[in-house]
């Protein structure tokens, strides 16, 4: 059993997350913008499919992925150096969630409902949701957003509607985070695609620790196109 918590209930220690499903700490709550900023400095976020409670994780291990150990392979290098792709920060907040939220191949549904667009977009009015975006001639090809908070960079979702436009969208958001000092990107959950990006999995412990050093400093620039 996983506690349910109320409006003014606070997180369980996440050392009290199920090891199977692996991460499951909580349900209940809502995702106002102080509990979501509170979750994530915890190491805990929100997943859960429309029509379920809010459910809350903090998976053990944790898959992140270290900016300046982004795998760019020969052709990406050839395409970021030759192609006509735009990258822009925070332009079309919105519009990036609702493409990551678009049904793709293999996939009954979505769990970026419109109870998290609202909430996210609440976060971005705040100034800590971010969205970063390719282009190509004037049209939204890819990308991906998430939270910031301090130097640490919680990713969240990305798209692509051309071969390799969440990539692009990727190189570029880790070299500007190596600029801001930004030395971790949280990613959650494992994946192929991400391990051959290379992202890699981590205690949650080390997560934690770096985490908590890491969102003690103070904001990172998203004010300029990459």
């Amino acid at each position: 059993m996983i506690p349910l918590l109320h409006r003014d209930t606070s997180f369980p220690p996440v050392k009290l997350a199920l090891t199977y499903p692996n991460g499951l700490l909580a349900s209940g709550a809502d995702l106002s913008p102080q509990r979501l900023l509170d979750a994530y400095r915890r190491g805990i976020f929100p997943w859960f499919s429309e029509g379920e409670p809010i459910l809350w994780w903090s998976p053990d291990p944790r898959m992140v992925l270290v900016p300046a150990e982004f795998k760019l392979s020969k052709s990406l290098r050839k395409t970021l150096r030759n192609a006509r792709h735009e990258v822009r920060f925070d332009t079309a907040f919105e519009q990036v969630m609702r493409a990551c939220a678009a049904p793709r191949a293999g996939q009954s549904g979505t769990w970026i409902s419109q109870e998290m667009i609202s909430a996210y977009c609440e976060l971005h009015r705040w100034g800590y949701a971010h969205s970063v975006e390719t282009w190509l001639d004037g049209e939204l090809v890819g990308g991906l957003y998430g939270l910031a908070i301090g130097h640490m960079f919680y990713g969240e979702s990305m798209f692509s509607r051309r071969p390799d436009a969440s990539k692009i969208t990727l190189a570029r958001l880790c070299a500007h985070l190596q600029e801001q000092g930004c030395e971790m990107i949280d990613c959650q959950m494992n994946t192929a695609h991400l391990s051959s990006l290379g992202g890699k999995e981590i205690p949650r412990h080390a997560f934690l620790a770096h985490l908590y050093a890491a969102t003690r400093h103070g904001p990172m620039s998203f004010a300029r196109p990459v």
